[in-house]
Protein backbone atom coordinates (compact mmCIF):
# COMPACT_ATOMS: atom_id res chain seq x y z
CA UNK A 1 0.00 0.00 0.00
CA UNK A 2 2.44 2.16 0.76
CA UNK A 3 4.73 1.56 -2.26
CA UNK A 4 1.73 2.46 -4.21
CA UNK A 5 0.64 5.47 -2.53
CA UNK A 6 4.18 7.23 -3.08
CA UNK A 7 4.12 6.22 -6.91
CA UNK A 8 0.83 8.22 -6.89
CA UNK A 9 1.96 11.13 -4.80
CA UNK A 10 5.31 11.51 -5.87
CA UNK A 11 6.82 9.22 -9.10
CA UNK A 12 3.39 9.89 -11.32
CA UNK A 13 1.89 13.44 -10.87
CA UNK A 14 -0.70 14.08 -13.13
CA UNK A 15 0.23 16.98 -15.08
CA UNK A 16 3.32 18.24 -13.68
CA UNK A 17 5.50 16.47 -16.74
CA UNK A 18 2.79 17.29 -18.93
CA UNK A 19 3.85 20.08 -21.38
CA UNK A 20 1.41 22.78 -21.33
CA UNK A 21 -0.73 23.05 -24.40
CA UNK A 22 0.78 26.14 -26.60
CA UNK A 23 -1.52 29.14 -27.03
CA UNK A 24 -1.12 32.90 -28.37
CA UNK A 25 -2.50 34.68 -25.31
CA UNK A 26 -2.35 37.80 -27.41
CA UNK A 27 -4.29 36.53 -30.09
CA UNK A 28 -6.84 35.21 -27.18
CA UNK A 29 -6.80 38.78 -25.57
CA UNK A 30 -7.05 40.98 -28.64
CA UNK A 31 -10.24 38.87 -29.70
CA UNK A 32 -11.60 39.46 -26.33
CA UNK A 33 -14.29 42.47 -25.66
CA UNK A 34 -13.63 44.72 -22.78
CA UNK A 35 -16.22 43.09 -20.41
CA UNK A 36 -14.69 39.95 -21.20
CA UNK A 37 -11.25 41.05 -19.98
CA UNK A 38 -12.47 42.60 -17.24
CA UNK A 39 -15.01 39.52 -16.19
CA UNK A 40 -11.46 37.10 -16.11
CA UNK A 41 -10.53 39.29 -12.88
CA UNK A 42 -13.23 38.21 -11.08
CA UNK A 43 -13.81 34.82 -9.18
CA UNK A 44 -17.63 35.04 -8.07
CA UNK A 45 -19.36 32.69 -6.43
CA UNK A 46 -22.58 30.68 -7.68
CA UNK A 47 -24.94 29.75 -5.23
CA UNK A 48 -26.17 25.95 -5.20
CA UNK A 49 -25.05 22.31 -5.51
CA UNK A 50 -26.42 22.17 -8.51
CA UNK A 51 -26.44 24.51 -11.61
CA UNK A 52 -28.82 27.31 -11.92
CA UNK A 53 -30.58 28.81 -14.88
CA UNK A 54 -29.04 32.13 -13.47
CA UNK A 55 -26.10 30.98 -12.85
CA UNK A 56 -25.60 29.59 -16.38
CA UNK A 57 -26.54 32.70 -17.82
CA UNK A 58 -23.95 34.71 -15.42
CA UNK A 59 -21.06 32.32 -17.14
CA UNK A 60 -23.13 32.83 -20.84
CA UNK A 61 -22.65 36.71 -20.58
CA UNK A 62 -20.14 37.56 -18.62
CA UNK A 63 -17.53 34.52 -18.60
CA UNK A 64 -15.52 35.23 -15.44
CA UNK A 65 -12.13 34.16 -14.98
CA UNK A 66 -12.76 32.02 -11.93
CA UNK A 67 -15.07 30.50 -9.51
CA UNK A 68 -15.00 30.15 -5.85
CA UNK A 69 -16.95 27.10 -4.18
CA UNK A 70 -18.45 27.47 -0.62
CA UNK A 71 -20.16 25.26 1.95
CA UNK A 72 -23.39 25.51 -0.17
CA UNK A 73 -21.84 24.39 -3.46
CA UNK A 74 -20.21 21.04 -1.45
CA UNK A 75 -21.75 17.31 -2.17
CA UNK A 76 -20.28 14.28 -2.61
CA UNK A 77 -17.69 13.67 -5.24
CA UNK A 78 -20.13 12.56 -7.68
CA UNK A 79 -22.04 15.32 -7.37
CA UNK A 80 -19.01 18.17 -7.16
CA UNK A 81 -17.80 16.44 -10.26
CA UNK A 82 -21.19 17.06 -12.45
CA UNK A 83 -21.43 20.83 -10.78
CA UNK A 84 -17.59 21.34 -12.08
CA UNK A 85 -18.32 20.13 -15.51
CA UNK A 86 -21.51 21.94 -15.89
CA UNK A 87 -19.31 25.21 -15.05
CA UNK A 88 -17.08 24.50 -17.48
CA UNK A 89 -18.98 23.25 -20.57
CA UNK A 90 -21.67 25.97 -19.78
CA UNK A 91 -18.67 29.02 -20.38
CA UNK A 92 -16.58 26.40 -23.11
CA UNK A 93 -20.16 27.02 -25.07
CA UNK A 94 -20.20 30.19 -24.92
CA UNK A 95 -17.15 30.51 -26.33
CA UNK A 96 -15.32 31.64 -23.12
CA UNK A 97 -11.97 30.42 -21.09
CA UNK A 98 -12.03 28.02 -19.00
CA UNK A 99 -12.35 28.55 -15.61
CA UNK A 100 -9.97 28.28 -12.06
CA UNK A 101 -12.04 26.35 -9.75
CA UNK A 102 -11.49 27.28 -6.14
CA UNK A 103 -12.38 26.53 -2.75
CA UNK A 104 -10.46 26.60 0.45
CA UNK A 105 -9.23 23.21 1.15
CA UNK A 106 -6.72 23.76 3.86
CA UNK A 107 -7.36 20.50 6.35
CA UNK A 108 -8.32 20.94 9.70
CA UNK A 109 -11.06 23.71 10.61
CA UNK A 110 -11.28 25.00 7.24
CA UNK A 111 -12.25 22.04 4.95
CA UNK A 112 -15.31 22.75 2.61
CA UNK A 113 -15.35 19.08 1.06
CA UNK A 114 -16.30 16.63 3.79
CA UNK A 115 -18.67 14.37 2.27
CA UNK A 116 -16.64 11.66 0.78
CA UNK A 117 -13.10 13.32 1.32
CA UNK A 118 -10.18 13.46 3.61
CA UNK A 119 -10.54 15.08 6.57
CA UNK A 120 -6.47 15.99 6.71
CA UNK A 121 -5.77 17.52 9.92
CA UNK A 122 -4.81 20.77 10.92
CA UNK A 123 -2.10 22.40 9.16
CA UNK A 124 0.06 22.90 12.83
CA UNK A 125 0.41 19.21 12.53
CA UNK A 126 1.91 19.44 9.12
CA UNK A 127 3.91 22.17 10.41
CA UNK A 128 5.36 19.61 13.16
CA UNK A 129 5.51 16.71 10.83
CA UNK A 130 7.92 18.30 8.68
CA UNK A 131 8.40 19.17 5.39
CA UNK A 132 7.94 15.56 3.56
CA UNK A 133 4.86 14.96 5.40
CA UNK A 134 3.55 18.63 4.05
CA UNK A 135 4.64 17.67 0.63
CA UNK A 136 2.27 14.56 0.45
CA UNK A 137 -0.39 16.21 2.40
CA UNK A 138 -0.52 18.98 -0.09
CA UNK A 139 -0.62 16.00 -3.52
CA UNK A 140 -2.97 13.99 -1.56
CA UNK A 141 -4.74 17.00 -0.87
CA UNK A 142 -4.65 18.17 -4.68
CA UNK A 143 -5.27 14.68 -5.92
CA UNK A 144 -8.96 14.79 -4.19
CA UNK A 145 -9.45 18.23 -5.37
CA UNK A 146 -8.46 17.48 -9.45
CA UNK A 147 -10.78 14.29 -9.15
CA UNK A 148 -13.79 16.12 -9.27
CA UNK A 149 -12.91 19.14 -10.86
CA UNK A 150 -11.20 22.21 -8.60
CA UNK A 151 -8.15 23.06 -10.05
CA UNK A 152 -7.14 25.49 -7.42
CA UNK A 153 -6.52 25.25 -3.60
CA UNK A 154 -7.25 28.80 -1.54
CA UNK A 155 -4.20 27.38 0.68
CA UNK A 156 -1.65 27.52 2.23
CA UNK A 157 -2.04 29.65 4.85
CA UNK A 158 1.46 31.09 5.72
CA UNK A 159 0.34 33.58 8.50
CA UNK A 160 2.82 32.77 11.20
CA UNK A 161 1.14 31.92 14.69
CA UNK A 162 2.82 34.82 16.47
CA UNK A 163 -0.14 35.73 18.42
CA UNK A 164 -1.97 32.43 20.36
CA UNK A 165 -5.18 34.15 20.87
CA UNK A 166 -5.65 35.20 17.54
CA UNK A 167 -9.15 34.80 16.41
CA UNK A 168 -9.13 33.90 12.98
CA UNK A 169 -5.61 31.73 12.32
CA UNK A 170 -4.68 30.07 15.58
CA UNK A 171 -4.61 26.47 14.30
CA UNK A 172 -4.55 27.32 10.58
CA UNK A 173 -0.88 27.94 10.98
CA UNK A 174 1.60 25.73 10.10
CA UNK A 175 3.88 26.97 12.98
CA UNK A 176 5.32 30.09 14.69
CA UNK A 177 9.02 29.99 13.31
CA UNK A 178 9.38 31.74 10.37
CA UNK A 179 11.97 29.54 8.44
CA UNK A 180 10.65 26.03 9.83
CA UNK A 181 7.17 27.27 8.68
CA UNK A 182 8.65 28.73 5.27
CA UNK A 183 9.91 24.72 4.37
CA UNK A 184 6.72 23.17 5.37
CA UNK A 185 4.95 25.41 3.08
CA UNK A 186 7.20 25.62 0.68
CA UNK A 187 6.80 22.05 0.39
CA UNK A 188 3.05 21.92 0.66
CA UNK A 189 2.94 24.05 -2.53
CA UNK A 190 5.25 22.22 -4.66
CA UNK A 191 3.31 18.83 -3.60
CA UNK A 192 0.24 20.82 -4.48
CA UNK A 193 1.34 22.05 -7.58
CA UNK A 194 2.64 18.49 -9.02
CA UNK A 195 -0.61 17.06 -9.04
CA UNK A 196 -1.94 20.06 -11.39
CA UNK A 197 -3.87 22.20 -8.92
CA UNK A 198 -2.52 25.97 -8.19
CA UNK A 199 -1.81 26.97 -4.47
CA UNK A 200 -2.52 29.86 -2.77
CA UNK A 201 -0.03 31.45 -0.01
CA UNK A 202 -2.35 33.67 2.17
CA UNK A 203 -2.86 35.77 3.47
CA UNK A 204 -0.38 38.26 2.55
CA UNK A 205 1.76 40.17 4.43
CA UNK A 206 0.65 38.31 7.58
CA UNK A 207 -2.47 37.40 9.66
CA UNK A 208 -0.95 36.20 12.57
CA UNK A 209 -0.36 39.20 14.76
CA UNK A 210 -3.95 40.32 14.65
CA UNK A 211 -5.88 40.77 17.20
CA UNK A 212 -9.31 40.89 14.93
CA UNK A 213 -11.41 39.21 12.80
CA UNK A 214 -10.54 40.53 9.40
CA UNK A 215 -14.67 39.16 8.59
CA UNK A 216 -16.09 41.45 11.10
CA UNK A 217 -13.67 44.42 11.06
CA UNK A 218 -10.68 46.05 9.64
CA UNK A 219 -8.06 44.78 12.06
CA UNK A 220 -4.78 47.21 12.11
CA UNK A 221 -1.21 46.25 13.09
CA UNK A 222 1.59 48.65 13.99
CA UNK A 223 4.59 46.37 12.78
CA UNK A 224 7.64 48.08 11.06
CA UNK A 225 8.76 46.73 7.49
CA UNK A 226 11.68 45.45 9.50
CA UNK A 227 9.90 43.31 11.91
CA UNK A 228 7.34 42.36 8.56
CA UNK A 229 10.89 41.20 6.35
CA UNK A 230 12.59 38.86 9.72
CA UNK A 231 9.30 37.24 10.41
CA UNK A 232 5.86 37.47 8.59
CA UNK A 233 7.20 37.40 5.06
CA UNK A 234 9.32 34.88 5.44
CA UNK A 235 7.12 32.34 4.39
CA UNK A 236 5.67 33.93 1.62
CA UNK A 237 9.27 34.06 0.11
CA UNK A 238 9.51 30.64 0.86
CA UNK A 239 6.46 29.82 -1.21
CA UNK A 240 7.50 32.14 -3.99
CA UNK A 241 10.58 30.36 -4.22
CA UNK A 242 8.36 27.44 -4.49
CA UNK A 243 7.05 28.72 -7.21
CA UNK A 244 3.67 29.35 -5.65
CA UNK A 245 0.71 30.02 -8.39
CA UNK A 246 -1.44 32.66 -6.37
CA UNK A 247 -0.92 34.68 -3.12
CA UNK A 248 -4.13 36.12 -1.79
CA UNK A 249 -3.61 39.83 -0.05
CA UNK A 250 -4.91 40.12 3.74
CA UNK A 251 -7.85 43.03 5.01
CA UNK A 252 -5.69 44.56 7.52
CA UNK A 253 -4.27 48.29 7.44
CA UNK A 254 -0.22 47.78 8.03
CA UNK A 255 -0.44 51.92 8.94
CA UNK A 256 3.60 51.98 9.40
CA UNK A 257 4.12 51.01 6.05
CA UNK A 258 0.92 52.34 4.34
CA UNK A 259 0.07 55.45 6.43
CA UNK A 260 -3.14 56.23 4.01
CA UNK A 261 -5.99 55.90 6.68
CA UNK A 262 -7.77 53.31 6.76
CA UNK A 263 -6.31 51.40 4.04
CA UNK A 264 -6.23 47.47 3.66
CA UNK A 265 -2.83 45.73 2.36
CA UNK A 266 -5.50 43.89 -0.15
CA UNK A 267 -6.56 47.93 -1.55
CA UNK A 268 -2.90 49.37 -1.26
CA UNK A 269 -0.36 49.72 -4.14
CA UNK A 270 2.35 49.94 -1.35
CA UNK A 271 1.73 46.33 -0.90
CA UNK A 272 0.41 45.05 -3.88
CA UNK A 273 2.63 46.46 -6.43
CA UNK A 274 5.64 47.74 -4.28
CA UNK A 275 6.28 45.05 -1.88
CA UNK A 276 4.89 41.82 -3.37
CA UNK A 277 5.72 42.69 -6.92
CA UNK A 278 8.58 44.69 -6.58
CA UNK A 279 10.61 44.10 -3.94
CA UNK A 280 9.62 40.74 -3.29
CA UNK A 281 9.54 40.08 -7.30
CA UNK A 282 6.68 38.05 -7.42
CA UNK A 283 5.11 37.38 -10.99
CA UNK A 284 2.09 35.29 -10.36
CA UNK A 285 -1.24 35.31 -9.53
CA UNK A 286 -1.97 38.18 -7.30
CA UNK A 287 -5.46 37.81 -5.78
CA UNK A 288 -8.13 39.80 -2.81
CA UNK A 289 -9.53 37.71 0.23
CA UNK A 290 -12.89 37.74 0.17
CA UNK A 291 -14.10 41.69 -1.09
CA UNK A 292 -17.82 40.97 1.28
CA UNK A 293 -15.69 40.82 4.50
CA UNK A 294 -16.73 43.46 6.91
CA UNK A 295 -12.33 44.88 6.92
CA UNK A 296 -13.54 46.20 3.52
CA UNK A 297 -17.62 46.20 3.54
CA UNK A 298 -17.83 48.19 6.31
CA UNK A 299 -14.70 51.01 4.98
CA UNK A 300 -15.62 52.06 1.56
CA UNK A 301 -18.29 51.21 -1.39
CA UNK A 302 -17.97 47.67 -2.47
CA UNK A 303 -17.42 48.91 -5.77
CA UNK A 304 -15.40 51.48 -5.13
CA UNK A 305 -12.93 49.42 -3.51
CA UNK A 306 -12.83 47.04 -6.01
CA UNK A 307 -11.57 49.54 -8.23
CA UNK A 308 -9.11 50.58 -5.61
CA UNK A 309 -7.33 47.09 -5.54
CA UNK A 310 -7.45 47.48 -9.44
CA UNK A 311 -5.54 50.57 -8.91
CA UNK A 312 -3.06 48.60 -6.06
CA UNK A 313 -2.25 45.77 -8.94
CA UNK A 314 -4.10 42.95 -7.95
CA UNK A 315 -4.74 40.00 -10.44
CA UNK A 316 -8.71 38.57 -9.51
CA UNK A 317 -11.26 39.83 -7.32
CA UNK A 318 -12.58 37.26 -4.86
CA UNK A 319 -15.87 37.33 -4.19
CA UNK A 320 -17.61 35.89 -1.06
CA UNK A 321 -20.51 33.93 -0.46
CA UNK A 322 -22.85 37.47 0.38
CA UNK A 323 -21.94 38.60 -2.93
CA UNK A 324 -24.95 37.94 -4.39
CA UNK A 325 -25.03 37.94 -8.71
CA UNK A 326 -27.14 41.60 -9.41
CA UNK A 327 -24.03 42.86 -7.14
CA UNK A 328 -20.90 41.37 -9.09
CA UNK A 329 -22.69 42.07 -12.53
CA UNK A 330 -22.70 45.60 -11.19
CA UNK A 331 -19.31 45.41 -9.68
CA UNK A 332 -17.48 44.03 -13.06
CA UNK A 333 -19.96 46.97 -15.10
CA UNK A 334 -18.03 49.54 -12.85
CA UNK A 335 -14.53 48.71 -13.61
CA UNK A 336 -15.46 48.46 -17.63
CA UNK A 337 -17.15 51.98 -17.08
CA UNK A 338 -14.12 53.19 -15.43
CA UNK A 339 -11.74 51.75 -18.16
CA UNK A 340 -14.13 53.54 -20.59
CA UNK A 341 -14.07 57.01 -18.55
CA UNK A 342 -10.33 56.91 -18.38
CA UNK A 343 -10.04 56.46 -14.79
CA UNK A 344 -8.38 52.71 -15.35
CA UNK A 345 -5.71 52.14 -18.44
CA UNK A 346 -6.79 48.87 -21.04
CA UNK A 347 -2.77 48.55 -20.15
CA UNK A 348 -3.87 47.64 -16.83
CA UNK A 349 -6.21 45.45 -17.18
CA UNK A 350 -4.85 43.23 -20.07
CA UNK A 351 -1.95 42.64 -17.57
CA UNK A 352 -3.47 41.10 -15.23
CA UNK A 353 -5.73 39.44 -18.03
CA UNK A 354 -2.36 38.12 -19.48
CA UNK A 355 -1.13 36.73 -16.52
CA UNK A 356 -4.38 34.99 -15.72
CA UNK A 357 -4.76 33.44 -19.16
CA UNK A 358 -0.70 32.28 -18.66
CA UNK A 359 -1.14 30.57 -15.63
CA UNK A 360 -4.14 28.58 -17.43
CA UNK A 361 -1.80 27.72 -20.16
CA UNK A 362 0.86 26.86 -17.17
CA UNK A 363 -1.81 24.48 -15.62
CA UNK A 364 -3.14 22.89 -19.28
CA UNK A 365 -6.86 24.31 -18.25
CA UNK A 366 -7.17 25.01 -22.30
CA UNK A 367 -7.35 21.30 -22.49
CA UNK A 368 -10.47 21.13 -20.04
CA UNK A 369 -12.35 17.40 -20.40
CA UNK A 370 -15.50 16.88 -18.69
CA UNK A 371 -14.80 14.12 -15.87
CA UNK A 372 -16.84 11.14 -15.40
CA UNK A 373 -19.07 11.79 -12.15
CA UNK A 374 -19.33 7.64 -11.31
CA UNK A 375 -15.89 7.34 -10.97
CA UNK A 376 -15.71 10.32 -9.23
CA UNK A 377 -15.23 8.40 -5.84
CA UNK A 378 -12.59 6.28 -7.19
CA UNK A 379 -10.65 9.45 -8.31
CA UNK A 380 -10.65 10.99 -4.86
CA UNK A 381 -9.19 7.38 -3.69
CA UNK A 382 -10.02 7.68 0.47
CA UNK A 383 -8.12 4.23 0.66
CA UNK A 384 -5.04 5.38 -0.66
CA UNK A 385 -4.97 8.51 1.70
CA UNK A 386 -6.08 6.61 4.52
CA UNK A 387 -2.13 5.50 5.43
CA UNK A 388 -0.90 8.85 4.83
CA UNK A 389 -3.63 10.21 7.40
CA UNK A 390 -1.72 7.84 9.92
CA UNK A 391 1.74 8.72 8.87
CA UNK A 392 0.79 12.65 9.46
CA UNK A 393 -0.60 11.95 13.14
CA UNK A 394 2.54 9.78 13.61
CA UNK A 395 5.31 12.15 12.23
CA UNK A 396 3.50 15.19 13.78
CA UNK A 397 4.04 14.06 17.55
CA UNK A 398 6.68 16.79 18.81
CA UNK A 399 8.73 16.69 22.67
CA UNK A 400 8.44 20.54 22.49
CA UNK A 401 11.05 20.14 26.04
CA UNK A 402 12.14 17.59 28.10
CA UNK A 403 13.61 18.73 31.14
CA UNK A 404 14.03 15.49 33.26
CA UNK A 405 15.26 13.52 30.87
CA UNK A 406 11.57 11.35 31.21
CA UNK A 407 11.10 10.68 27.18
CA UNK A 408 10.77 8.00 26.54
CA UNK A 409 9.61 6.92 29.97
CA UNK A 410 12.03 4.27 31.47
CA UNK A 411 10.20 0.79 31.69
CA UNK A 412 11.49 0.90 35.57
CA UNK A 413 9.32 3.45 36.51
CA UNK A 414 5.07 3.30 37.24
CA UNK A 415 3.54 5.48 35.49
CA UNK A 416 -0.39 6.96 35.78
CA UNK A 417 -1.68 8.61 32.98
CA UNK A 418 -4.51 11.42 33.58
CA UNK A 419 -6.44 11.65 30.57
CA UNK A 420 -9.93 13.51 29.19
CA UNK A 421 -12.29 10.12 29.31
CA UNK A 422 -13.86 11.43 26.45
CA UNK A 423 -10.99 10.43 24.24
CA UNK A 424 -11.16 6.47 25.27
CA UNK A 425 -8.90 5.81 22.59
CA UNK A 426 -6.10 7.11 24.62
CA UNK A 427 -6.19 4.21 26.60
CA UNK A 428 -6.74 1.56 24.20
CA UNK A 429 -4.20 2.47 22.19
CA UNK A 430 -1.32 3.07 25.11
CA UNK A 431 -2.78 0.06 26.93
CA UNK A 432 -0.87 -2.30 24.40
CA UNK A 433 2.47 -0.68 25.37
CA UNK A 434 2.34 -1.05 28.99
CA UNK A 435 0.02 -3.30 30.96
CA UNK A 436 0.73 -1.61 34.43
CA UNK A 437 -0.11 1.94 33.67
CA UNK A 438 -2.20 3.48 36.08
CA UNK A 439 -5.39 4.96 34.60
CA UNK A 440 -7.60 8.54 35.53
CA UNK A 441 -10.40 9.41 33.67
CA UNK A 442 -11.76 12.69 34.01
CA UNK A 443 -14.44 15.22 32.03
CA UNK A 444 -13.04 17.64 29.60
CA UNK A 445 -13.75 20.41 32.00
CA UNK A 446 -12.41 18.54 35.44
CA UNK A 447 -14.37 19.00 38.91
CA UNK A 448 -12.73 19.37 42.10
CA UNK A 449 -13.32 15.58 42.91
CA UNK A 450 -11.68 14.33 39.84
CA UNK A 451 -8.76 16.66 40.36
CA UNK A 452 -8.20 14.80 43.45
CA UNK A 453 -8.37 11.65 41.73
CA UNK A 454 -5.23 13.07 39.44
CA UNK A 455 -3.69 14.21 42.37
CA UNK A 456 -3.58 10.97 44.18
CA UNK A 457 -2.68 8.66 41.29
CA UNK A 458 0.28 10.96 40.22
CA UNK A 459 1.42 10.88 43.97
CA UNK A 460 1.55 6.83 43.97
CA UNK A 461 3.36 6.71 40.71
CA UNK A 462 7.03 7.75 39.75
CA UNK A 463 5.91 9.47 36.60
CA UNK A 464 2.70 11.32 35.77
CA UNK A 465 1.72 11.98 32.41
CA UNK A 466 -1.22 14.64 31.22
CA UNK A 467 -2.91 14.79 28.95
CA UNK A 468 -4.81 17.98 27.55
CA UNK A 469 -7.15 19.55 24.78
CA UNK A 470 -7.05 22.99 24.07
CA UNK A 471 -5.97 23.33 27.58
CA UNK A 472 -4.39 27.13 26.96
CA UNK A 473 -8.75 28.09 27.02
CA UNK A 474 -9.71 25.78 29.68
CA UNK A 475 -8.94 26.51 32.98
CA UNK A 476 -10.70 23.21 34.16
CA UNK A 477 -7.59 22.07 32.89
CA UNK A 478 -5.09 24.18 33.67
CA UNK A 479 -6.21 23.94 37.81
CA UNK A 480 -5.59 19.84 37.22
CA UNK A 481 -2.31 20.45 35.78
CA UNK A 482 -1.04 22.90 38.26
CA UNK A 483 -2.45 20.71 41.18
CA UNK A 484 -0.37 17.94 40.22
CA UNK A 485 3.18 17.55 42.83
CA UNK A 486 6.33 19.22 40.21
Amino acid sequence: MMAALCALLIITPLHAQETPTEIDIDTIIAGMSLEQRVAQMFMVTLHGSVMTEQGARHLREWQPGGIVLFTDNMGNPAAMTRLTNAYQQTILDAGGVPLLISTDQEGGVVTRLTDGFTMFPTPLLLGAAGAEMSLRAGAATATELSAVGINMNLAPVADLETYAQNPIIARRSFGNDPDLTGEVIAAYVRGTQSMGVLATAKHFPGHGDTREDSHGTLPILDLTRERLDAVELAPFRAAIEADVAAIMVSHIWFRQIDPTPRMPASLSRVFVTDILRGDLGYDGLIMTDAMDMNAVDLEYNFHDALVMAVHAGVDLLAMGPSVGQPVFEAAMQRVVDEVRAGNISEARINESVRRILATKQTYDLFTWQPLDPAGAAARVNLDAHADLFTELYNAGVTVAYDRNNLVPIPPDRSVAIIFLATRYQIQHDCSTYRPDIRWVGVGDNPDAEQIAWAVEAANSSDIAVVCTQNAISNPYQQALVNALPP
